[in-house]
């Protein structure tokens, strides 16, 4: 009799786990394989989407237009795709809406030793050719900073842009280029194979954004329940980025295939910013940075396509779930107090 009662307590128990995970509402999220989208691969590998009801694919993707384009014709429900590339697109007329963050700063500027000096003053990217990953985040950070030396980067230097960061990588080692912006964990890659980082794109605008989540604008107002389980189980990714390093390695190290060391010194080494916080000021600012830089010609009210709702209201529900938990109250202060100025480093 115990035995039976024990396999009919296993089978309802069995049961009820099926019709729980049958439950879990489908998303599909684009992203990029760099130490940078770290939240979604812990959020994934540790269980939080899980925990929030959800069901996440997480798509590879090689630059962000690529992911954006996604996105626009309905292939992904939502992906992190630098902070450029969506506004350029916002600018085009696509109906998107930043929902998010996940990562800041995180570009950089490599050459080859001997050309390394050079690069260490703007003025000096005169006669250049520099390479870029078209729509990159740290192309328009240092296309904002030329234009503040005075610098038109539409003559006083040749820009050429490539599909990816290895590509760039790969042709500052041939000589091709004089210098090329790459992303994390480009740069240390990069510097592995005998090349110098000139510049970080924090040392030229510090605490800029870059990857945003992005979604439609009308995914998001259909599905607006799911985004903010999704942006709460980003909160609880963040809160184990910062309380457990050996194991977000571990997580990224499933979608970014480089040494577990190389990946603790990106995460962990200063050039990398990681908070869900969409910091609306800042997207804002950059908007303005990549119009005065010529990037985009718009006339867009961008500050309408920024949606704060929904990580205000993940943040709420940690709070009553978690009221003793300090960084929730920590991070509401901080969403509140809004987004320090950011200032081009023009030198």
């Amino acid at each position: 009799m115990k035995r039976l009662c024990a396999l009919l307590l296993l089978l309802t128990l069995t049961v009820a786990t099926s019709g729980q995970a049958a439950e879990l509402k489908k998303l599909k999220v684009g992203y990029l394989p760099t130490s940078g989208h770290l939240l979604y691969f812990v959020a994934k590998e540790k269980g939080f989407f899980q925990q929030e009801g959800l069901d996440v694919e997480l798509a590879r993707f090689t630059n962000s237009g690529e992911g954006l384009t996604a996105i626009k014709t309905g292939k992904l429900d939502a992906g992190s795709f630098g902070t450029s590339a969506p506004l350029a697109f916002i600018a085009k007329g696509a109906d998107f809406t930043i929902f998010g963050g996940q990562m800041g700063e995180g570009h950089g500027l490599i050459a080859k030793p001997e050309k390394a000096e050079r690069f260490k003053d703007l003025k000096n990217f005169r006669g250049a050719t520099i390479g870029a990953v078209r729509l990159a985040t740290g192309d328009v950070v240092f296309r904002a900073a030329l234009h503040e030396a005075g610098i038109d980067w539409k003559k006083d230097l040749t820009i050429k842009e490539f599909d990816s960061p290895a590509a760039v990588m790969e042709a500052v080692k041939k000589g091709t280029l004089d210098a090329g912006l790459v992303w994390i964990p480009y740069f240390t890659l990069a510097e592995k194979q005998g090349l110098k980082v000139v510049k970080y794109s924090g040392d030229v605008i510090k605490g800029h954004t870059c990857c945003r989540q992005v979604a439609l604008t009308a995914t998001l107002k259909q599905r607006q329940a799911d985004f903010e389980h999704f942006m709460t189980a980003l909160l609880k990714a963040y809160r184990y980025y910062l309380t457990d390093r050996n194991g977000t390695v571990d997580a990224v190290a499933k979608y970014v295939q480089i040494d577990k060391a190389d990946l603790l010194k990106d995460i962990y080494g200063g050039h990398l910013l990681v908070s869900p916080d969409p910091h609306r000021k800042s997207v804002l600012q950059f908007w303005d940075f990549m119009k005065k830089a010529e990037y985009v010609t718009s006339n867009e009210a961008i500050d309408q396509r920024i949606n704060t709702r929904l990580y205000a209201s993940a943040l709420s529900a940690l709070q009553k779930s978690e009221p003793k938990e300090k960084l929730w109250k920590n991070l509401e202060k901080e969403f509140k107090g809004g987004d320090p100025a950011l200032h081009i480093k023009a030198h």
